[in-house]
């Protein structure tokens, strides 16, 4: 079995190489490629034989970065099961239709996340097991690590998996009410790979990630490809600048990835000054542009050099690189193509337009999701008849065959490297009964880059105050979803044919 059991082949290849360090843990535990292999077998053994997980069934999780998650990911890579990556931040309201949706056997849970889970039980009836990681856990659940230590370490293999069997779940932001789970397969985590080998990574490179796994930033821009050719991921339960600076300095990290405004942050941590980021290759950042003042200051003060990447759930996750030399020279673009990767700009007939022309960005490549589970309308509105996948990006390329986005999906803005997607917040709010109309637009803010407005029109003889808008939003949608203000107006601009113009109310509210 070579295709979905990567700790197997690295237990073989590399056995006492350092593959994970828990640094979210205080005791910090080291795993070798060996001892990772070990603990994946027994997580098989129970789920397929205590469970009674098997092939193409789902194993959620909602869990804070650890080990575990990865022990959860490759257990399910070698029975041929789906782990489920669910969004911690969501609402349990939230996270209950998406589990209905997906339908878990089985669910591991962190302690902070235990009323969510207690919520969840008494909602999604296909749940049959729980785990939890740390604490006394609930009444009917198993701790997650007892589990593993009572298991046999029986090797778990399938022969029947092949590139095209789904791997993981990672869900997309609701752009149209649920969020979507984008289908994980060995055929795209393989080809994603190959194009960070060409574009990044080097075999026994070492890194810190400090996105949420739940995320295809935390789980497979480089913690996947680093597992694949044996290199070593440290692991942290949440992001903190100091902590951050100090694991680079420690483990001699060979390159980091983060949003602009964790740069920021650590740029403004106690320990910046003093802290060795000499070992770094270079940094990469994503989610927004990174200004040109934050390039230099790394540059100038700690020799660090950037790039810029783009990614998305259901293509890659690594689609574009800017090259360091180019930070400054291209800053604003997204750069060129990662090898395996096509990319193109079509107008509204699906045609290829020329340079600097502005038009939808479409992509083409085998490092593309299987579509969304369970939703095939979804997936054929996605990829075209000739396999171009369509971002609802609006974005054009130079004459070197440098890319810029325009505008982000629609009306998708983003807050602190999180995809907010307005329509999800806007059904929320027309739900309250003081709303006759409303638009949610992203805002400049200079810690997280955006945040969200409520432009809202109250209906006759109804009245609401921006606290009770925002506290039933906070009762019905994750925190970070939120919009951190509200905006009450006589009437929205409407177009001609019946739709608010959005962009006329970010012109209005975006600061000059």
């Amino acid at each position: 079995m070579f295709i979905g059991d990567t700790m197997a082949r690295r237990a073989i290849y590399t056995p006492e190489r350092l593959a994970v360090v828990d640094a979210g843990k205080p005791e910090r535990p080291h795993f070798t490629y060996a001892q990772m292999n070990d603990r994946a077998n027994r997580l098989a053994n129970w789920l397929q034989n205590e469970a009674g997980i098997q092939a193409g069934d789902r194993v959620g999780i909602v869990a804070l970065d650890g080990v575990e998650f990865l022990d959860a990911f490759f257990a399910c890579s070698k029975l041929g099961a789906i782990l489920a990556c669910y969004n911690w931040r969501m609402h349990w309201r939230e996270l209950s239709q998406v589990m209905n949706d997906t339908t878990p056997k089985v669910v591991i849970f962190s302690d902070e996340f235990k009323d969510t889970i207690a919520n969840l039980l008494a909602e999604t009836p296909s749940i049959k097991y729980v785990l939890h990681i740390e604490g006394d856990g609930l009444e009917q659940s198993h701790h997650f690590e007892t589990v593993v230590q009572g298991a046999p370490a029986t090797p778990v293999t399938n022969e029947n998996i092949t590139e095209e069997d789904i791997v993981a779940l990672i869900f997309t932001g609701g752009t149209t009410g649920l969020p979507k789970g984008a289908q994980i397969s060995h055929r795209m985590i393989a080809w994603n790979t190959l194009n960070t080998v060409i574009h990044d990574i080097i075999p026994g490179d070492t890194t810190v990630n400090v996105f949420p796994m739940f995320h295809t930033g935390g789980l497979l821009v480089y913690t996947m490809p680093l597992m694949v050719v044996g290199g070593t991921s440290i692991l942290v339960r949440r992001f903190d600048a100091q902590k951050v600076l100090e694991l680079i300095e420690t483990y001699k990290a060979d390159f980091f990835a983060g949003v602009p405004t964790m740069y920021q942050m650590l740029t403004q941590a106690p320990n910046w000054n003093e802290v060795d980021l000499s070992s770094l290759r270079f940094c990469t950042s994503g989610g927004a542009p990174l200004p040109v003042p934050l390039v230099e200051k790394f540059a100038n003060e700690k020799g660090v050099r950037f790039k810029q990447g783009f990614g998305m759930t259901e293509f890659g996750p690594g689609i574009f690189a800017l090259a360091p030399e180019d930070a400054i020279r291209k800053a604003g673009s997204i750069g060129r193509p990662n090898f395996f990767v096509d990319a193109r700009i079509v107008d509204e007939n699906n045609q290829p337009l020329p340079p600097n022309a502005v038009g939808e960005l479409v992509l083409k490549g085998p490092s593309m999701c299987s579509g969304y589970f369970d939703k095939p309308e979804a997936t054929a509105k996605a990829v075209d008849a000739e396999d171009w996948f369509h971002t609802g990006d609006l974005a054009y390329h130079d004459e070197e065959w440098y890319f810029f986005i325009v505008d982000r999906k629609k009306d998708m803005f983003i807050s602190g490297g999180e995809n907010i997607y307005p329509a999800e917040i806007e059904q929320v709010l027309y739900r309250h009964p003081a709303v006759h109309q409303c638009a949610v637009i992203g805002v400049p803010d200079d810690k997280w880059g955006e945040v969200g407005k409520a432009c809202v029109v109250l209906a006759p003889e109804a009245t609401a105050t921006t606290g009770e808008l925002i506290a039933y939003l906070r009762d019905n949608l994750a925190g970070y979803k939120v919009p951190k203000s509200v905006e009450f107006l006589d009437a929205l601009p409407i177009s001609a044919a019946g739709k608010i113009l959005k962009r006329e109310l970010r012109e209005q509210f975006a600061r000059p």
